[in-house]
């Protein structure tokens, strides 16, 4: 009950199952922050890959999420978010063993495989979850909760990954075993302390009705876009473009994701705060100019000599701030948006879309980058921008009820000095 009690001491009003969730977050994020950036790094330069098939394997971990994905809506709906959950993350951590040990291509690829089955599960049941568990008003608040846990375990992850990854090949090994523990630890956080939410009364339909909400749809494809600059760039594209073009040390890689998880811990709750009573199409725009602004910032680090991991640093910072305005209104405006019977199609649709969008990042990304930082970092910026501009033309097909945050109803303390001070006439 401690950390809810220090929940409702911020405000938040968060019931406790949403906090022991939040513990799961933590230990999975931690694990993959500390291997996500060596990723490509470790396939290349720890078990000899060309830079391409490197990039292709990663690519597997999200490519295979784009098809598991979809499958695991129905799934979700059948069976409950918790039971999906537990399965994506066992099939996470025997991908991550695999990987750990695959000194050929064919291990690489079918361990890739496996994880993605995982990835592309793991998202939507957990959205789901969440969005079960939180009422309506405050899910904007369980959600930036979500980010700030994964983010702060990302970070402290980055940050170790950073240290272990400099010790060679035995760290990177290391790192992908430690992921995998984590992803058990998730697992059994969900089995011994969260209960199944309940699973609504099947009423007929199915992605054929998903398909047909066309301003959902145009949401997704938005959402793809940002995934792929704002996360996927980030976390594979400007790695090596740092290691191979800037001269950056392992170490200092681990550093430039810890800023970034840095900022959304202390940025990402102030900031769904900040959205409630205003629009949500407005918030993601403001979310996708800036990540258009650090790609062109980190496009400038190439040229800025001594200085350019400093324009990095930044770039990074301001793309975690952009990810917070994003990510404070996305999954409460698609639970808003989905049925009660058909919110775990939903979740796996937009699932697919961030799968879809880190697919792109070390498949396209890395090929552009081998052939013109200009082109991969410029070409970011301008699809940014227009997911931006895109997210303003939605606004007006939104249902009206689902177009602003919610304001939550102050606690019951609250509103006794409420009336109190009205009964006194202040």
């Amino acid at each position: 009950m401690g950390a809810q009690r220090v929940g409702q001491q911020f405000g938040l009003g968060l019931p406790r199952e949403i906090w022991l969730v939040q513990i799961g977050i933590f230990l999975n994020a931690f694990g993959w922050g500390a291997v996500l950036p060596f990723e490509v790094i470790y396939l290349h330069d720890g078990r000899g890959f060309a830079l391409g098939t490197a990039g292709l394997v990663v690519g597997t971990l999200t490519g295979v999420a784009v098809l598991s994905a979809p499958c695991a809506g129905p799934l979700i709906d059948r069976f409950g978010p918790r039971a999906v959950a537990v399965a994506a993350g066992a099939a996470l951590a025997a991908g991550y063993v695999g990987l750990a040990f695959a000194r050929t291509e064919p291990v690489a690829f079918t361990s890739a495989a496996i994880a993605g089955v995982g990835n592309g599960a793991l998202l939507p049941a957990q959205s789901a979850l969440l969005a079960a568990l939180a009422a309506r008003e405050i899910r904007h608040r369980a959600a930036a909760v979500s980010r700030v846990s994964t983010n702060a375990g990302f970070g402290f992850g980055g940050a170790l990954g950073g240290l272990v990854a400099g010790s060679g090949l035995d760290g990177f090994v290391a790192l992908l075993l430690l992921n995998a523990a984590t992803y058990l630890a998730y697992v059994g956080v969900l089995v011994a302390v969260v209960r199944e939410a309940a699973v609504p009364e099947p009423l007929g339909g199915g992605y054929r009705d998903v398909l047909s909400d066309r301003p959902f749809l145009r949401l997704v494809v938005t959402n793809t876009v940002i995934i792929a600059i704002g996360w996927g760039v980030i976390s594979w594209v400007v790695p090596p473009f740092a290691k191979n073009e800037l001269g950056v040390g392992s170490e200092l890689i681990g550093l430039l994701l810890l800023a970034n998880a840095a900022t959304v811990v202390v940025a990402q709750v102030p900031i769904a705060k900040l959205a409630e009573g205003r629009r949500r199409a407005v918030m993601m725009a403001i979310g996708a100019g800036l990540i258009a602004a650090a790609c062109l910032l980190i496009l400038a680090a190439g040229s800025l000599g001594a200085a350019g991991y400093a324009a990095v640093v930044v770039a990074t910072v301001t793309v975690a701030v952009g990810e917070c305005f994003h990510t404070a209104v996305l999954m409460p405006l698609v639970a808003d948006l989905a049925p009660d019977h058909l919110r775990g199609r939903y979740m796996a649709t937009m699932g697919l879309s961030w799968w879809a969008g880190l697919a792109l990042a070390p498949t396209v990304g890395t090929q552009l980058l081998s052939t013109s930082a200009a082109v991969t970092f410029l070409g970011s910026a301008v699809a940014a921008g227009a997911a931006g501009v895109s997210m303003l033309a939605l606004e007006r097909r939104l249902p009206d009820g689902s177009r602003r945050t919610p304001r939550p109803e102050p606690p019951l303390r609250m509103k006794a000095v409420l009336a109190a001070s009205e009964a006194r006439g202040g």
